[in-house]
């Protein structure tokens, strides 16, 4: 039997996550949405694509629930996107009110699924999520660094004029303003950037890499990033499925590890089909834990407006 992934919200972010997903070609797909019609519409439309593109994957578009059941891993893009103007924080209201909703469900007919969050503000929404779910906080994590991280190698490559892959970098803390981005841990073929680039550039690249969802909302006027987003929870996704014990910076919930506990927050883990598998410890400074532990407080302090979960 083939696994299953579902995707909660048909939007940008979903619609584009389960392309990614099928073009893997590791897993059958439902995408799930409320509005009737529209995953119905995108999930075939997907599915036509398969002879062009040579997947097997089978795409059900449904606004049932039911349609989802015992799938393998669940991701959750459902939420109101980010708009001009409008930070990460001021979803909160909205969305944490629909994740959960969507994981009462998820929970309901997945009750030994991995949960990955996309919804924003992530770091908050995955914590709701562990919370409201039950389930051990190994099966419940969140979209962050694999994103940030793209961002930073991608900015790298070009500024460099490198192959892409011959990136690779690691972006801790929060996804948002108090991101924690350490140069010594981005690399092009293994050499730290430190020793490549000149600190003012490294710092310029750092900021628009915490900039880098609002740049793009600022293009976009009425929306917010998907590609990426998209892109990067489907490597999170086949990473579980293909139990590759890849490390990857995700969001996940800290007992202790890095000093920190009871917090979700950007940190290297090691996936498998057990989801986290092992949260990684790397080697930081003082002022590197500093950085985090400042990151992880603007986490809790939107997780302490959300009340009683």
């Amino acid at each position: 039997m083939r696994p299953k992934i579902s995707v909660v919200g048909a939007g940008n972010v979903g619609a584009s996550l389960a392309q990614c997903l099928a073009v893997k070609n590791i897993s059958d797909i439902v995408l799930l949405d409320i509005i009737e019609g529209l995953p119905q519409g995108k999930a075939l439309d997907l599915q036509q694509s398969a002879p062009v593109t040579g997947f097997d994957s089978i795409i059900i578009g449904s606004n049932n629930y039911e349609d989802t059941a015992k799938s393998d891993v669940v991701i959750v893009t459902s939420g109101v996107a980010r708009k001009p103007g409008m930070s990460r924080d001021d979803l909160i209201k909205i969305n944490s009110g629909i994740v959960k909703e969507v994981t009462k469900n998820i929970v309901k007919y997945s009750p030994d699924c991995i949960i990955i969050i996309v919804t924003n503000p992530v770091d908050t929404m995955t914590y709701l999520a562990l919370k409201a779910s039950g389930f051990p906080k190994n099966r419940v994590l969140g979209l962050s660094g694999v994103l940030d991280s793209a961002r930073l190698s991608s900015f790298i490559a070009l500024e460099l004029n490198v192959p892409m892959t011959e990136v690779n970098s690691y972006v801790l803390g929060e996804h948002g303003q108090n991101m924690v981005i350490i140069p010594g841990f981005a690399t092009v073929n293994g050499q730290p950037i430190t020793d490549l680039l000149p600190r003012k550039t490294i710092d310029s690249l750092i900021e628009r890499t915490v900039n880098g969802g609002a740049e793009i909302v600022g293009f976009l006027k009425t929306g917010s990033a998907f590609y990426a987003p998209a892109a990067s929870a489907a490597r999170m996704a086949e990473t579980i499925i293909l139990d590759k014990k890849e490390i990857l910076p995700c969001a996940a919930y800290l007992e202790g590890e890095y000093n920190l506990e009871d917090v979700v927050i950007g940190v290297p883990v090691k996936l498998g089909s057990n989801g986290i598998e092992e949260i990684v410890r790397f080697k930081l400074t003082e002022e590197e834990f500093e950085a985090l532990k400042k990151s992880s407080e603007a986490v809790r302090a939107l997780v302490n407006t959300l009340g009683n979960i």
